[in-house]
């Protein structure tokens, strides 16, 4: 094979490289990153990259990995009818911690860097998760008191409930500095604590009735279930 064959053939990049690169870049200069620093820090040209991605916005998509946030949404709704009720919240709520503590300091770095107007079409990417992560559990909710393994009630507020509660926890855990003195709680504990508190509300009266002793514990999925970094 001759010398000119060799530096003619065309370099090879893995998505994950590029990926990389472009996530190194925006966790140092924000939203206002240019495509053409990701090329440079990437070490191929920008027609390279938009092969790979069509617009800047799905590059930092693939990039802060928010096309694989809230799997536990699906997951959840899948298992309407199935299984227990209170362990099939327990457990979405574990995948959704798992998932917001990869993904949320990640975000935080870039948008401490500052955003203009101009930056709308990337920051609709985002969209609105909470409101969607409380859709998707009051739908769930509202599924199962269908095929009354859920007491009657008012779904929104539930599902407000433990999407909020889960936010404050992900917030104080692994978004705030660690005070001295102050223990954590791990996911584990907190997601079982939680529905001490929710489940006699939502638990069908008539099994509250005949079965008085407390479930198990939940397993912490946190880490088997979801790779978190």
């Amino acid at each position: 094979m001759s010398l000119y064959s060799l530096m003619a053939r065309p370099r090879t990049i893995t998505d994950e490289r590029l990926l990389a690169a472009a996530r190194e870049v925006f966790l140092e200069q924000g939203v206002s990153a240019t495509t053409s620093a990701i090329a440079r820090r990437a070490e191929v040209s920008e027609g390279t990259l938009f092969k790979r991605f069509a617009t800047k916005e799905e590059l930092f998509e693939a990039a802060m990995g928010l096309h694989e946030y809230a799997r536990w949404r699906t997951e959840l709704l899948a298992q309407v009818g199935q299984g227990d009720v209170r362990l099939n919240l327990e457990q979405a709520a574990l995948a959704h911690i798992a998932e917001a503590k990869q993904l949320l300091p990640h975000l935080t770095a870039v948008f401490a860097r500052g955003y203009s107007p101009e930056h709308n079409p990337l920051l609709q990417r985002l969209d609105n998760p909470v409101r969607h992560d409380a859709d998707a559990v009051a739908r769930y909710l509202r599924e199962e008191t269908a095929l009354g393994r859920v007491r009657p009630h008012d779904a929104d507020v539930a599902a407000l409930s433990v999407v909020g509660a889960i936010g404050q926890y992900i917030h104080r855990e692994h978004l705030l500095p660690r005070q001295p003195g102050r223990e954590a709680i791990d996911a584990g504990r907190f997601v079982r604590g939680l529905f001490d508190l929710l489940w006699p509300g939502l638990q069908p009266a008539s099994v509250a009735l005949a079965s008085p002793a407390r479930e198990p514990p939940v397993k912490d999925l946190s880490v088997s279930k979801t790779s978190v970094s």
